[in-house]
């Protein structure tokens, strides 16, 4: 089976994330979406993060009912901080049969250098790239396992979903209602 990877805080996730998924599905490049909930991603900072496991919770809830999404939460057994290069040995060892590749936003092409052993992922891996809000979409990294993709987003991130939580605004509109739902009731990123 093809499988995309699709890492991510999803601190919280949104419907920016879900759009992604749906245009990389509609593209028939995969045959599902693995959510992968990173616990600590080691190039961003600790402080602002719901706990893994309400994220976890809300990846599962926003895609409860989209068949080809599955959450996952193989990082949360794996030594912290999580990178990338381990968790894919540690799939490719439980699932032999599948071929994965990687999804990735713009913002982590900028800084893809940086990774542990990223040209090894490279070697092995294809990286779909789609462009991310407020960051420049260059196709900065020529490679043949780098696909560049011409997604149409929509103009939402987790910071400022997570700024609107604090102002006490509506973010319905930027969420699942599963998902809104939840942060309400568990009173996620309020001051």
């Amino acid at each position: 089976m093809k499988i995309g990877l699709y890492f991510g805080s999803f601190n919280p996730i949104h419907n920016g994330h879900l759009a992604i998924a749906d245009f990389l599905m509609q593209q028939a490049l995969f045959d599902q979406i693995w959510l992968v909930v990173s616990p600590n991603n080691p190039l961003k900072d600790k402080n602002d993060l719901a706990s893994e496991d309400d994220r976890l919770n809300m990846v599962k809830l926003a895609i409860q009912d989209i068949p080809y999404l599955h959450a996952h939460d193989i990082e949360f057994s794996l030594p912290s901080p999580s990178y990338t290069i381990e968790t894919l040995k540690e799939l490719e060892k439980q699932y032999p049969n599948d071929e994965f590749s990687l999804i990735l936003g713009a913002d982590n092409i900028e800084n893809f250098h940086k990774w542990k052993h990223y040209e090894e992922i490279l070697k092995r891996y294809t990286l779909y790239v789609y462009p991310r809000s407020g960051v420049a979409f260059e196709k900065n990294m020529e490679h043949p396992h780098v696909v560049y993709l011409e997604a149409q987003l929509l103009p939402v991130s987790a910071t400022e979903v997570r700024d609107l939580v604090q102002q006490k605004k509506a973010v319905r509109e930027y969420l699942p209602d599963a998902v809104a739902q939840y942060i309400k009731e568990k009173g996620l990123y309020c001051l």
